[in-house]
């Protein structure tokens, strides 16, 4: 790099790309970043793969940031034009001084191809003159990766494009499994450090401010990476959203959600929602994928604040009637 060229980079706002699979832990590690003493100014932009979207319930803000969700489709599809628009928008807004921000994390739904993604800072001048796009970084979860990567392009193709790979979940594998999975990526991308994290727990000197996207290695891996091109998911997997203003009466919903897991668990990818229980104060914050799923409590509802659950499934061939009406039959039933 010349010095000149050193400059023009100081000058420009980094951009990280956050990716990975449906529940390998994106946001919990974004919520790590959110919650550092790092002294950066974050902007997140957040799609979700779906009509709703939850995570900015899950999200626990530091004050700093600015949070955008797009929620129209997936990042790298339909809505790439919606993802120029919003970093131009962030752009004129951060010069006129309306916001203030030190750099851009972009967190992927889980079905993304980040190549795309990445591509929105090589085919637009404007913003490719702005942002300095600083890395791609992929978690990948220890416990269902082998299986998403033999079923899935998706999972490739975010390991691929990897200059850093986060191995979440491995507590809840044995160390050969994990060591297995370690030399698959390796095999499908050796340039990328990988990196084992607990619960989002990374330094954050592992994640920012890395200069780890290299154009000459992406070409390597796909030489037609700046050309337009057409992206499609798999048929078979869809998302559906089930919302109410009723509450739900807490051991029944527990109940059902349980048999959902045994009947159809290897096929629920990705579920999360914010719930209305009876007679709790707080609203409840579910996540799971697969077999596996957990809760917290979230924050307090406002005494003035309209309470209401949003749950999100995203799956291959889930049949959403059979989860819809179930779902209904675990609310408190009107008087």
């Amino acid at each position: 790099m010349t010095a000149e060229n050193g400059a023009a980079e100081s000058n420009m706002v980094p951009v990280t790309i956050l990716t990975g699979f449906l529940g390998s832990g994106k946001t919990t590690l974004l919520n790590r970043i959110l919650n550092e003493q790092h002294g950066h100014r974050i902007a997140v932009i957040e799609n979700e793969f779906g009509e709703a979207g939850v995570d900015n319930e899950i999200l626990v803000r530091g004050g700093e940031e600015q949070i955008i969700e797009m929620n129209n489709g997936c990042v790298c599809c339909t809505i790439r034009g919606d993802l120029m628009r919003i970093l131009g928008d962030l752009k004129d807004r951060r010069d006129a001084g309306a916001i203030g921000f030190d750099r851009v994390i972009i967190e992927t739904t889980g079905m993304a191809d980040p190549g795309p993604v990445a591509q929105t800072f090589f085919l637009d001048q404007a913003i490719g003159n702005y942002y300095l796009l600083d890395s791609v970084i992929t978690l990948v979860d220890a416990m269902h990766g082998e299986r998403q990567l033999d079923e899935f392009r998706e999972a490739q193709d975010q390991v691929g494009f990897a200059d850093r790979i986060l191995l979440s979940k491995t507590d809840l594998v044995t160390e050969d499994d994990a060591e297995r999975l370690r030399r698959r990526l390796v095999h499908i991308n050796p340039r990328a450090p990988i990196r084992k994290v607990h619960f989002g727990q990374t330094p954050i000197g592992e994640i920012l401010d890395i200069r780890g996207f290299n154009l000459t290695a992406v070409l390597e891996i796909d030489p037609e990476f700046l050309e337009e091109g057409e992206h499609e998911h798999a048929e078979e997997v869809s998302s559906f959203v089930f919302r109410s203003e009723r509450p739900f009466e807490g051991v029944r919903l527990e109940e059902f959600l349980s048999g959902l897991i045994q009947v159809y668990g290897k096929d629920m990818l990705r579920y999360k929602g914010v719930v209305y229980l009876k007679d709790n104060a707080h609203r409840v914050v579910f996540q799971g994928v697969h077999m596996l799923m957990g809760g917290d409590l979230g924050k307090a509802w406002g005494q003035e604040e309209s309470r209401q659950s949003t749950l999100v499934f995203i799956g291959r061939n889930l049949p959403e009637d059979i989860f819809i009406k179930g779902l209904e039959q675990c609310l408190v039933q009107p008087q």
